[in-house]
């Protein structure tokens, strides 16, 4: 395997666009960039929840940070243009199930007409080389079986939120099929792919109607978080993990063209796939006193009970693996939030963990 890893030489001045930078992982990534050198440039809404990670980490002020709705293709086209990117990460989205079934509207038009808006401005501006969709996991049609879902299983996707990123993995062929494909690659030079994460955890997330926003929401008030789920099973994973697969991705769709296209699953190690009630305990072990819980019997809209990807081709092809175990991802998320609890400031506390992060990277990649 040659080139494994994120290469800081690769992004510093490399021109970036990135969609959906004032969410969760949005921040994160925009963060990883800015240490890494690169000139980003995000657009997206205002932050999703407030208190958020893009205003308490003053993330904006390394970046040109545009307001805008990935739904407004006009505006979204004239902002690629201005940026002349070379690399584009789309991450804009209405990422949350449940809020899915009371707006299904809003969600499929952001995610599915909001991707086809992204690829046309691309298509219409010219000059980027390397373009990665961010999906989910949860665009297979979800049989729950026990062995993990490939990149070459059924799209499906049973929710609004779901069957939406499934949309926008169709999408995403369409257009590379119709105008950038392989075999006119010389003439476009652009290399796109998609990448399907599981849930991911980490500092700084204060969604609604998520696991780890709502354990970490309860504790600090000293109240019991109440489970919907507790047998659900998820593939867990911290938010540097697929943020680091992206990077990856990216640099090689940049410098080997479409022998990286196509879809990637990015999910955690084997054994890191565990129940609602699983994570709960942990985290609550890891707090330490006034963590509590109960389990809610009423009825709730449907979610997938079970759900594991594998990671074979991303492991074998790609060369990126997890580096983070279950138990150190929720040592991470609950040492952010501790942290930021005693004062400390959110963009140090944050960019700590990407350094760490990216130093594990380099240290496995000498070991091996």
């Amino acid at each position: 395997m040659d080139d494994v890893g994120v290469n800081p030489e690769f992004w510093r001045g490399r021109r970036v666009f990135l969609t959906g930078h004032t969410g969760f992982k949005g921040s994160w990534l925009s963060l990883w960039l800015q240490e890494l050198g690169a000139k980003v440039t995000g657009y997206a809404l205002d932050p999703p929840t407030l208190p958020s990670l893009f205003l308490e980490a003053e993330v904006g002020q390394g970046m040109d940070s545009i307001q805008g709705d990935i739904r407004n293709g006009k505006y979204l086209y004239e902002c690629i243009k201005a940026s002349q990117a070379e690399i584009i990460f789309h991450m804009a989205a209405q990422p949350l199930v449940r809020y899915s079934y009371e707006a299904p509207v809003e969600t499929y038009e952001t995610n599915v007409l909001g991707t086809v808006n992204l690829l046309e401005g691309v298509r219409q501006s010219g000059g980027v080389r390397s373009l990665v969709n961010v999906t989910t996991d949860k665009c297979y049609q979800n049989l729950e079986w026990d062995w993990g879902y490939r990149e070459s299983d059924r799209l499906g996707g049973h929710d609004p939120y779901s069957n939406s990123k499934a949309c926008a993995e169709l999408v995403t062929q369409s257009y590379r099929s119709a105008f950038f494909s392989d075999e006119s690659y010389p003439s476009h030079g652009l290399a796109m792919a998609t990448a399907r994460a599981g849930n991911v955890i980490g500092g700084g997330d204060w969604a609604k109607d998520r696991l780890i926003p709502d354990i970490l929401r309860s504790f600090e008030a000293g109240l019991p978080v109440t489970l919907r789920n507790p047998g659900a099973i998820r593939p867990w994973q911290h938010v540097l993990e697929p943020l680091g697969a992206y990077l990856t991705l990216a640099e090689r769709l940049h410098e080997k063209g479409c022998a990286f296209a196509g879809a990637w699953n990015v999910g955690p190690s084997e054994g890191d796939t565990q129940t609602v009630e699983w994570i709960t305990r942990q985290m609550a072990m890891q707090w330490g006193s006034g963590a509590l819980w109960d389990v809610d019997r009423g009825q709730h809209p449907h979610e997938a009970a079970f759900l594991k990807l594998d990671i074979s081709k991303a492991r074998n092809r790609l060369g990126w693996h997890p580096q983070l175990r279950l138990e150190e991802a929720l040592d991470w998320t609950v040492s952010w939030s501790r942290k930021r609890q005693q004062g400390l400031a959110v963009r140090d506390i944050t960019l700590g963990q990407i350094r760490n992060y990216q130093t594990r990277i380099n240290k496995t990649n000498v070991d091996e």
